[in-house]
């Protein structure tokens, strides 16, 4: 009860103090104010990056397996993939037979090309080439008109799927189904308009500027027999271990290639996971670099605050004197100065966080990035403020108990 009694009462004193000294806390808590919005303004980038990419990756799917000539992520390696043979749709139409009846087979081709509708032009578009089970595989579906058919496949016929941004770009306000665009040198009629997907992500594909044609169509068109590389995604409802299915995948493959047990597969396995491990190595580290810069200013915001408490130990030698002359104890003196500092350093985390809130609405408002404060950057800025504050004037409350009484009365 009694230990209550004295928190509160330093509680009090700090508080007169701080409001005794306005000009000088302002000025104090600009450092920490600095520190805590460049560290805020930090981790809610952060968050925007995750909630773009979460976005971006679910067009790619969770539960899928891509078998491609080359891995999603190369680094040090390009060399040693580069000649591998290009994936064929005679391997794509083998590997779909092996698996018929227990996995979705879908391979998908792609080149880009400049789309036209009336004076409207859209330069290096991709353009997809893909069969009626791309939404099972994606979960991409229409907004609009419907997707591919199993017809469209069959028969070559010149349809076209337009993504979100496309649409919105060559046609306006103006309804696109039914309409006839060029894709290339061919004309295509628009059945329907995906939905939205969102902007890349780290440099990745914009799904929502690209078009989606039957693969039939892509070969008879863009000649994708020749030159163009396959993509092979495979889904299997009926695997619950994804493992499972990419060793199944991994052995038709070596299968259909006609590998020996002792040669390497020349080609490669990717799934989600692969973007995952990248994105988090290569985001983990940009933040982790932004945090230890950002935390510098908090460090220097740290200093001021120190130097402040040393000056006010000073300038209270006598007051302190006074306190301990009348029986308060060195604990008492100690929870002073240090509530006054983490007090201080609490105002300047409170305002801090206030201006990154404001910050991360503006670059959510302007559609620059998804940035938001969560209650965990939140509360976590709040608690380092206090940490900082308490560090800070750890040597200089400590400084105030350590004086002698008599000494302290004596001081001019």
């Amino acid at each position: 009860m009694k230990l209550l009694q004295e928190i509160v009462e330093s509680l009090k004193i700090a508080w007169n103090a701080i409001i005794a000294n306005k000009a000088r806390g302002i000025l104090t808590t600009l450092g920490i104010i600095i520190g805590i919005v460049a560290v805020t303004t930090t981790m809610s980038a952060f968050n925007g990056m995750q909630s773009a990419f979460r976005q971006g990756a679910g067009a790619v799917g969770a539960d899928v397996i891509y078998v491609s000539r080359m891995p999603w992520i190369t680094i040090n390696d390009f060399f040693s993939f580069r000649n591998r043979p290009n994936l064929n749709l005679a391997e794509a139409e083998a590997l779909e037979a092996a698996f018929k009846g227990h996995a979705i087979v879908n391979p998908s081709m792609n080149t880009r090309r400049d789309l036209r509708f009336r004076s409207s032009t859209m330069e290096g578009i991709t353009v997809i080439g893909t069969t009626e089970k791309m939404p099972i595989i994606t979960n991409r579906m229409p907004a609009v008109g419907r997707f591919l058919m199993e017809f469209d496949v069959r028969y070559k016929k010149n349809v076209v799927i337009l993504g979100h941004a496309v649409a919105e770009d060559l046609f306006g306000t103006v309804n696109p189904i039914n309409k006839e665009i060029n894709v290339g040198r061919s004309v295509f009629r628009v059945a329907g308009v995906l939905e939205e997907q969102g902007g890349n992500t780290m440099g990745g594909p914009d799904f929502d500027r690209q078009v989606v044609v039957p693969i039939s169509t892509f070969v008879k068109s863009f000649g994708g027999r020749r030159f163009t590389d396959v993509d092979i995604a495979v889904k299997s409802p009926e695997v619950s271990d994804l493992r499972e299915l990419e060793y199944e995948v991994i052995g038709e493959m070596r299968k259909i290639r006609k590998l020996r047990p002792t040669e390497e597969s020349n080609f490669s396995i990717n799934k989600l996971d692969s973007l995952l491990g990248a994105f988090n190595n290569i985001v983990g580290a940009v933040v982790g670099i932004g945090l230890l810069i950002t935390s510098i200013s908090l460090f220097v915001g740290g200093i001021g605050v120190m130097n402040i408490m040393f000056v006010s130990v000073t300038e209270r030698t006598r007051e302190i004197g006074i306190r301990k002359a009348i029986g308060a104890k060195r604990r008492s003196i100690l929870m002073q100065f240090l509530f006054e500092s983490a007090a201080i350093c609490l105002i300047g985390g409170l305002v801090g966080v206030a201006i990154s809130a404001g910050v991360a609405a503006m670059l959510t408002a302007t559609g620059t990035m998804d940035a938001s404060i969560s209650p965990g950057i939140l509360i976590t800025s709040i608690v380092i403020s206090i940490l900082v504050g308490v560090f800070a004037g750890l040597v200089p409350a400590y400084k105030g108990a350590r004086l002698d009484p008599i000494d302290a009365l004596r001081y001019e």
